[in-house]
Formats: structure tokens, sequence, C-alpha cells
């Protein structure tokens, strides 16, 4: 697996794939990013602007949709993603 990338663009919505995508091997930090701030009670509004480049003023169903979304997928890579990671069925 190569590093992943830092600050990567995010998709509207996370993928729901019962294995790892390429989406998930890009965004590894940004859901790291996101379960930091949910388990630091950070409010879903500043991560969404933050971590997730989406200004929910302007885009606020979008911004909650995309945070919504990309918590429950890095909640799934903490359950059953890093198990595919482990077994190196990361996808290319």
């Amino acid at each position: 697996m190569r590093k992943p990338p830092l600050n990567p663009d995010i998709a509207d919505v996370a993928p729901t794939d019962p294995t790892l995508t390429p989406y998930d091997e890009q965004h590894l930090i940004t859901y790291l990013r996101v379960l930091d701030a949910d388990a630091e009670g950070a409010d879903w509004r500043e991560v969404a602007k933050i971590v997730l480049h989406i200004d929910p003023d302007r885009e606020p169903e979008r911004a909650l949709r995309a945070h919504e979304s990309h918590l429950v997928r890095a909640k799934w890579m903490t359950e059953h993603g890093y198990r595919h990671l482990l077994r190196g069925e990361a996808p290319n």
C-alpha cells in the first residue's frame, strides 16, 4: 500500500462496499481525522469544514451527509476494514 495523501478531495458520500475500495485506501487519514474529531466531541460542522472541505453554512445538507457517511465508514474501518489491510487485501 502506498502512503495515503494527507488532505485528499472527498466524495459527497463515502463507500458502503463490504470490502476496501481504492477510495478507502486514499482516505485513511481522512477517516482517522473524522474519528479523532468525533472522539473529542467536535461539532460536525467544524469537521465538515476543516476535514471534508465543505462549507456547512453554504451547503448544510451536503456537509451533513458527507460527515455522516464518512464517520460511518471510518467506524467500519476500525471494526472490519483494518482486517483487509492486515491481510494485504488493499486495492491497488
